[in-house]
């Protein structure tokens, strides 16, 4: 079987987590080319319905991801689960119907927990987001991880690489899931028969 393209996505009204790369089914070694974060720039001020800011953010969200989802082979999603107040609540609502707009377009759609992500990634369910970025930037060293240098320094933008390793967290946890698992073999099955 051939690389596969893949995305991981860590889903956010306002920082929506985004990893792009190949997954090598024989050698099981998932390869990272591209990481980023889409963040609506939604209008402000009274006059603007907040409902109208949510039908703007989440346009921005499909937007900013759908041109990548619609050119991979899986898509890997940490799905949010619930929330604790009513406008996380709205939050998680527009996550969860931009993911079903993806879903929609058929195409290989794998779904994980935050705990399947803390997991697989560090072993821990109450994994810390630095260690999530410790994990990620060491198991992809390579990967465009968002930088900045100070004083001399570089160091690792912490407020954008916990999304993008959230996101690389859920290829790794998407990977492992027998519904993926099946997929490839129905796929290397595919391939013999050809």
């Amino acid at each position: 079987m051939a690389d596969a393209k893949i995305i991981g996505l860590d889903p956010s009204l306002r920082n929506w987590g985004v990893a792009t790369g190949t997954y090598n089914a024989a050698k099981r070694i998932v390869t990272v080319d591209d990481l980023f974060v889409v963040q609506p720039v939604v209008p402000t001020g009274k006059q603007v319905r907040q409902s109208s800011k949510d039908l703007e953010a989440a346009f921005q969200l499909l937007e900013g991801v759908l041109p990548y989802a619609n050119e991979v082979n899986a898509i890997f999603v940490e799905v949010p689960v619930g929330s604790q107040n009513a406008r996380s609540m709205a939050s998680y609502g527009i996550c969860i119907g931009i993911l079903g707009a993806i879903r929609a377009l058929g195409l290989p759609f794998f779904e994980v927990t935050p705990t399947e992500v803390k997991v697989t990634a560090v072993n821990s369910k109450t994994a810390t987001k630095r260690q999530m970025i410790d994990w990620a930037t060491k198991a992809h060293p390579n990967a465009p991880w968002p930088t900045q240098v100070k004083k001399g320094v570089t160091s690792i933008i912490e407020s954008k690489a916990e999304h993008m390793a959230d996101a690389v967290g859920a290829i790794h946890a998407g990977i492992q899931t027998p519904a993926f698992q099946q997929a490839v073999r129905f796929m290397e099955g595919a391939e013999i028969t050809h």
